[in-house]
């Protein structure tokens, strides 16, 4: 179960020579944190890591957000800084177990209707659409609350499908409205973030 659910945009060309130089000076220390601590392991990361950074497995990517933690236990600003500077950007998080569970309910449940699988890393282009029907979706939810999304109206007439699938979703779906006004500004954040970015998304689960 993931306890915290992280976004990440990558630079390749910043990791290839931040990133892997890092590893390289304290291989020691990066070897406590993989699950197969084994130099042969940290040798394959850092061919990754020089050829790019986004080939990493997401467990090999969960160790290193876990080195980063542990470097840096008490200060999580300079956690996402020091990823920054070696080529990984955690641009948005959910840090709540109970909300990053719903968001991938979400998920998972769009990728069942729209037959669309997202991977642990996709493209912003597929991400976003997913986002659209996020707004959508919850949009739906909390209208009964007097709730009201100006950008579900803005998007709505370039994604019918898409407002037509999260309609039908929201009527199937068992779902709290409560939870689905929480979740409304994941998405909305999440959009507003990403919708002019061409490049990879990662979307990573860490315990």
């Amino acid at each position: 179960m993931a306890e915290e659910l992280y976004f990440i945009k990558t630079n390749p060309n910043i990791a290839k020579i931040n990133l892997y130089n890092k590893l390289c000076r304290e291989e020691e220390n990066i070897l406590n944190f993989l699950q197969n601590d084994t130099q042969t392991h940290l040798e394959t990361i850092k061919e990754k890591v020089k050829d790019s950074v986004e080939e990493l497995t997401k467990e090999e990517l969960s160790n290193i957000f876990s080195w980063f933690h542990a470097l840096y236990p008490s200060d999580h600003e300079e956690v996402k800084t020091q990823l920054f500077v070696h080529g990984i950007d955690l641009f948005y998080e959910i840090p709540s177990t109970e909300e990053a569970q719903h968001f991938l309910q979400i998920l998972s449940d769009y990728e069942k209707f729209s037959q669309q699988h997202l991977d642990y890393i996709v493209n912003a282009q597929n991400f976003n659409q997913f986002l659209v029907y996020g707004i959508f979706f919850t949009e739906i939810l909390t209208r009964e609350q007097g709730k009201e999304n100006i950008l579900s109206d803005y998007l709505k007439p370039d994604y019918p499908d898409l407002y037509v699938l999260a309609e039908n979703q929201s009527r199937e779906q068992n779902f709290d409205g409560n939870k689905g006004l929480i979740l409304q500004h994941d998405f909305t954040e999440l959009y507003d973030l990403t919708k002019f970015y061409k490049g990879s998304i990662i979307q990573l689960e860490h315990q």
